[in-house]
């Protein structure tokens, strides 16, 4: 806290003080070193007695600037900005727009907004599930990650469905000292290949295939893959999600053959939940590591270099660790429920 370049300034300056007491300093000469009197360092000392680190730096109630806002100020800022849309129609509020609409300055709104935790130009998507088996589903893929079964190999399943094969119109500058990377903003299209992968849970390792679609039999294809290549005496079982074609017939009948039904087990996530699979955490290191900044001039550009980046990934695989229990994602997902259901709530009786 003493060195910090982004705590307030009295908190780093109480940290030094600090600082200097556990190395024995007297606290006149604290205040002598830290041009400070001398009743300021005691109180550094007291209030560090009294409230350890976390009130290194806190202004005590009732202490401190009194604010020059009108009582109920800051509350209307608050207020205004959960409950209300602008009067033009726009989605949010900027501070300019909040000022004059409260009359006051648009940097007492952005402090209030700092103090309060408040974004609005910030914006994330999310989806609670409605599939009515949502917690039997969840418990017995969350059971696979934290218990996976012996003399077995757990398998998440997905495909990356119409991978771009992006070419840049102009070459791309290099990173420099001042300068980030660059490429272009347009682009000319080469095509499309769709990617399989089957994330090993426990190794990391990483089975894939491309192909130029992702129907039923390209599904049944690549679960011959896998069946291939993990050891005849392992049984298989399989994370995925619930598209069509992983219910469709010819998986089905492939599935009941050949005694595969007791080698090999679906496990299906629960609808709107792919946070749920883990080979969608891959599936966003490839992306970010190697396809969002690409330039390729043809779908065999595309696919030899994401089997490139996938060879090298499996020469050293490393697991994603799940660790969040079943009962701690219900609870999450059923204070959700109660969030929505009571904000629609309040905004029907608003309306």
């Amino acid at each position: 806290m003493s060195r910090s370049q982004t705590l307030p300034a009295r908190t780093v300056l109480a940290a030094r003080g600090l600082v200097l007491a556990a190395d024995g300093v007297a606290s006149i000469e604290i205040a002598r070193r830290l041009s400070v009197s001398p009743d300021r360092v005691r109180r550094w000392r007291a209030g560090f007695e009294r409230g350890g680190v976390d009130g290194v730096g806190r202004v005590a109630p009732g202490r401190g600037r009194k604010s020059s806002l009108p009582e109920g100020t800051v509350a209307r800022i608050v207020q205004v900005t959960q409950r209300e849309r602008p009067p033009d129609g726009a989605t949010h509020w900027t501070t300019r727009a909040l000022a004059a609409r409260v009359g006051v300055s648009h940097e007492t709104v952005r402090r209030v907004w700092a103090d309060h935790g408040l974004k609005p130009w910030l914006v994330r998507t999310f989806k609670l599930s409605n599939d009515p088996h949502f917690e039997q589903k969840l418990v017995d893929v969350v059971g696979l990650y934290l218990h996976p079964p012996e003399r077995a190999v757990v398998l998440c399943f997905d495909e990356k469905t119409q991978v771009q094969a992006l070419d840049r119109t102009q070459p791309s500058l290099p990173l420099k000292k001042g300068r980030a990377q660059t490429m272009t903003h347009d682009y000319k299209r080469n095509g499309t290949v769709d990617l399989f992968a089957a994330l090993d849970v426990q190794s990391g390792h990483v089975h894939y295939d491309t192909r130029d679609r992702h129907a039923a039999a390209d599904v049944v294809a690549f679960f011959k893959q896998i069946d291939r290549a993990v050891p005849a005496d392992l049984a298989i079982h399989v994370v995925l999600d619930n598209l069509s074609a992983h219910h469709a017939e010819q998986v089905t009948r492939w599935l009941a053959a050949r005694g595969r039904a007791k080698r090999w087990t679906l496990h299906f996530t629960p609808t709107s939940s792919s946070w749920l699979n883990l080979v969608e955490s891959w599936f966003a290191q490839l992306t970010n590591r190697r396809l969002r900044r690409g330039s390729f001039n043809s779908v065999q550009h595309l696919v030899d270099a994401i089997g490139l980046y996938t060879d090298d990934w499996n020469h050293d695989p490393k697991p994603f660790l799940w660790k969040a229990t079943a009962q701690d994602i219900i609870d999450k997902v059923r204070r959700g429920r109660e969030a929505l259901n009571g904000y629609h709530d309040v905004s029907v009786a608003d309306h």
